[in-house]
């Protein structure tokens, strides 16, 4: 039988690889974005009194509605936006489900899609496994910021949609109000979706606030968010997230998702809609990640390894410039089996593969952990 690849130029992900790696070498891994520490207790024992409970059969299809009207009023006390629980907000399988069901709702054969590379590699399959064309507008190091004049030229009638993502996965970059005021101006007189992850949205750095998609009226009209329950919870092997976005929007978005996973795990999302109800539970994630964040950048001092500032989200980039010219794919798998500590190289993250000598370390870690990697990458 002959067989076609809807997908062929995929393979085993970047972030696969660098963990097998590490694993046969033993290395520490920085690599693969979850924490080597784990969730709250309390959220474990809410979730056994609901398994026990025997809330163990199908949730309904958008979500429990305690889940969504606790998520309603997080956004609410965040953002200052009144969402429709029944109509605007729909529990997923984590972010990663969600980015592709929205792209598979809207996005048909011949329409483009703008990406900004480097970007998350979930974003170009689900693009091409339905037909569309990724357009890609390439972010430089080592500040990674939009010129939206240079993006605003990528758009042409076949665009469909706009894929951003704030924090940014890798840079750690975040989209300031001018960001989205561009955006904006671009979207409005244009039949264009925004779509926008936004899964490190509690992680933004020295005393800065997140700024949703769903605050600017003009865009979230357009617009999907996409967020990350795991990330918030530190329990990112649970895959529990969210999907927020006008209901014209999340019909469509729901005549996907009830096809490809129909519902989310049932007690656990009960047990998140009570843990939830403190908000005290993720209000501080910003101070205990950047405290993660500082104690990093204190143990590479004296590396020769020059950090590129981190705003949010639990990644930092390093350019090793001064250390060796090798490619970033080479020299991070030789930083992996030489010197005992996997990373990402962020040219897996751009389309063309540029090379830009950078590095991605994930900072979610134990201080040992951390205090360890810094000691062995000071040895580079």
């Amino acid at each position: 039988m002959l067989i076609t690849s809807k997908l062929p130029n995929v393979g085993t992900t970047i972030f696969s690889v660098m963990s097998a790696l590490a694993n046969e070498h033993k290395a520490i891994n920085l690599s693969q974005g979850f924490p080597n520490f784990d969730c709250s207790d309390k959220l474990k024992t809410l979730v056994e009194k609901y398994i026990r409970k025997g809330y163990n059969q199908y949730a309904p299809m958008p979500g429990i509605p305690a889940l969504r009207h606790r998520l309603v009023e997080k956004i609410e006390k965040l953002y200052g936006v009144t969402i429709d629980p029944d109509l605007e907000i729909t529990i997923t399988a984590g972010a990663t489900q969600a980015l592709y069901c929205a792209i598979s709702a809207f996005v048909k054969p011949d329409d483009e899609v703008i990406l900004i590379e480097p970007a998350y590699d979930c974003y170009r399959p689900a693009i091409e496994i339905n037909g569309g064309i990724p357009v890609t507008y390439q972010m430089e190091a080592p500040n990674y910021q939009v010129d939206w004049k240079m993006l605003e030229r990528l758009i042409t009638w076949r665009t469909r949609m706009i894929v951003v993502n704030t924090p940014h996965n890798p840079t750690g970059k975040t989209f300031k109000e001018n960001d989205w005021e561009r955006l904006r101006a671009i979207a409005e007189d244009r039949d264009i979706l925004v779509l926008c992850d936004e899964a490190y949205e509690h992680i933004v750095f020295d005393k800065e606030k997140h700024r949703s998609l769903i605050q600017f009226p003009e865009i979230f009209s357009r617009g999907l968010s996409v967020f990350s329950l795991g990330k918030t919870l530190h329990a990112t092997g649970w895959k529990i997230g969210a999907i927020v976005a006008p209901p014209k929007l999340s019909k469509e978005f729901r005549k996907v998702h009830q096809f490809c996973n129909f519902s989310i795990n049932t007690p656990f999302q009960y047990a998140i809609a009570d843990f939830l109800e403190d908000p005290e539970e993720y209000l501080h994630l910003n101070e205990f990640f950047q405290k993660k964040r500082d104690f990093l950048l204190s143990a590479m001092n004296g590396s020769r390894f020059k950090p590129i500032h981190s705003e949010g989200t639990y990644f930092q980039l390093f350019d090793y410039s001064e250390i060796s010219d090798e490619p970033d794919t080479e020299f991070a798998k030789r930083m992996t089996t030489e010197f005992g500590v996997a990373s990402i190289p962020v040219s897996v993250f751009n389309s063309n593969k540029k090379d830009d000598k950078i590095i991605r370390l994930c900072f979610a870690k134990t201080e040992e952990t951390l205090a360890k990697a810094g000691e062995l990458l000071r040895k580079v």
